[in-house]
């Protein structure tokens, strides 16, 4: 196994796949791997953390620096071969708002893996013809006031179903009281996009009765649903809201029974594609992979959505030269520029990322981290752009409105309907959202160490497994977790949460 690799031939950088100390010499080749063209030995002039980068070919002071074929940021000074490119001596070469032009990509640019259309899942199809992986009754509480309440009736209605329904869950959220305009409609939006989703057999919306997301316009925002799969219940107009509750889940619990699995196209499903806590190894293992594995189901007719847009800033126009159309080009650009401009209106720097532990992971500007995160996006064709809280409905790749916190972005997918939410992630987490959430480790040391949060482990690509196997190997976990045949961690654990993202007064 190789201790770095290039992943470009024009790249002026390296990527560490072990710790180097300064004084240590490497010899490489001219091309893309250690093996290509003629060699260049190099002395390193630094210590370099694993999974950072090491410049081997000289670059000016206010010159790119290129990783992946393109620019990750500018030099703050002259930088020579062997040394440690990092924070210290790189920035990003972004800034303000940007004018885009309508590029679409070449006929034969994108890749089209084999065809995968006639497998199966066994999924449950719902009364209204959309289909579900698990069979669960979720409490969906119009305000944050009652989440105690809910967690109650949760927790008792979780133990005296288990067995008939995959489980009563109940997702805690302090939003729905004192809110006003947008913020209030966005709350109720992604509250309605939850309730709609088919991984819930039945639903119990749970209100207090004076807040601002009333039952009444909360059903509006719902808009058309069966009676017999959501109920509703106001908490000031109970004599025992725990009881009532519980009486209306029996009815729901019920109505779930009349589901059994069955065979559903894979065309049907649909991922969500997320990272976090990423590092110097997420756009080489765990990103191209979920990539590769978008690509497939795409191929086969089915969906994948792309968000954090924020993380997007820098590689937006690899995205936007795969638009389907100019109309979707356009949305694209709308949807970058009025994230920008949400920066602008907090007096926030639009380019102050990576993270702390994205820097400690290798990562060192923002274009660097985008163009890793982009590649979970795979090859496709961008299909539609979708707002904050709505549900996609155009099969194929998809763009959605919503920030890189990991919690309000899983959220979102969960709501946008994603049937499972690939996460990657080189440093580890251990939480779950309202679907089943698959950890995808950029590093075997992460998940050999993370066995309870970890779901898979990509960096088995740095020893010696292909990318077709291990996409081969994903590919079948994938079927087996929506047919229900087993679990993710957070399933197990019980680590299913939302958080909803926030943008207003509160009274």
């Amino acid at each position: 196994m190789s201790s770095w690799v290039r992943l470009h031939e024009d790249d002026h950088v390296i990527v560490a796949l072990r710790p180097y100390a300064k004084g240590d010499k490497l010899t490489l080749g001219t091309g893309a791997a250690p093996d290509e063209g003629s060699e260049q030995t190099i002395e390193l002039l630094d210590d370099v953390p694993k999974g950072h980068k090491i410049i081997t070919r000289a670059v000016r002071k206010g010159e790119h620096v290129l990783k992946f074929g393109y620019s990750i940021g500018v030099a703050k000074e002259d930088l020579e071969p062997g040394r440690w490119v990092h924070t210290h001596n790189m920035g990003t070469g972004l800034g303000g708002i940007l004018e885009y032009a309508y590029e679409p990509a070449a006929q034969g640019e994108t890749r089209k893996p084999a065809l995968d259309g006639a497998r199966t899942f066994q999924g449950f199809v719902r009364d209204n013809g959309e289909v579900g992986i698990r069979n669960e009754i979720w409490i969906i509480n119009t305000v944050g006031c009652i989440n105690k309440t809910c967690e109650i009736v949760a927790k008792r209605a979780h133990a005296m179903y288990e067995g008939r329904v995959d489980g009563v869950y109940h997702f805690a959220h302090p939003f729905g009281c004192s809110q006003l305009g947008d913020d209030l409609v966005h709350t109720q939006k992604l509250l309605a996009s939850l309730v709609n989703h088919p991984n819930a057999a039945g639903v119990l919306v749970i209100g207090l009765g004076c807040e601002n997301n009333q039952i009444d316009s909360f059903k509006q925002a719902i808009g058309e649903h069966s009676a017999e799969r959501v109920k509703f219940l106001k908490s000031q107009e109970a004599e025992d809201e725990i009881e009532e509750a519980l009486e209306l889940i029996d009815g729901l619990v019920a109505y779930a029974e009349r589901f059994v699995r069955e065979p559903v196209p894979v065309s049907r499903l649909k991922l969500g594609l997320k990272c976090g806590g990423s590092d110097g190894l997420s756009g080489i293992t765990a990103n191209p992979l979920v990539g590769a594995v978008s690509d497939r189901l795409i191929a086969a007719g089915g969906t994948a959505i792309l968000t954090e847009v924020p993380e997007m800033f820098g590689a937006e126009t690899i995205l936007m030269n795969r638009a389907a159309d100019e109309r979707v080009f356009g949305k694209i650009v709308h949807l970058i520029n009025d994230f920008k401009q949400y920066f602008i209106k907090h007096n926030q720097e639009i380019y102050e990322n990576p993270s702390p532990g994205n820097k400690d992971g290798g990562i060192s500007t923002l274009e660097e981290k985008s163009l890793g995160c982009t590649q979970k996006g795979g090859h496709a064709i961008v299909q539609d752009v979708v707002p904050y809280g709505e549900r996609i409905t155009s099969s194929g790749l998809n763009l959605l409105e919503a920030p890189g916190n990991d919690l309000v972005s899983v959220t979102a997918l969960s709501a946008g309907g994603a049937h499972i939410v690939l996460f990657t992630t080189g440093r580890g987490t251990p939480f779950g959202g309202p679907v089943p959430t698959v950890k995808i480790a950029t590093n075997s040391e992460l998940a050999a160490r993370k066995k309870n949060w970890i779901d898979f482990n990509a960096g088995q690509l740095l020893e010696g497994k292909s990318m077709e196997t291990l996409t081969d190997e994903m590919w079948e976990q994938l079927i087996a977790l929506a047919s229900g045949e087993r679990q993710t961690n957070n399933e197990r654990n019980g680590f299913k949460e939302i958080a909803i993202f926030k943008d207003g007064v509160i009274l």
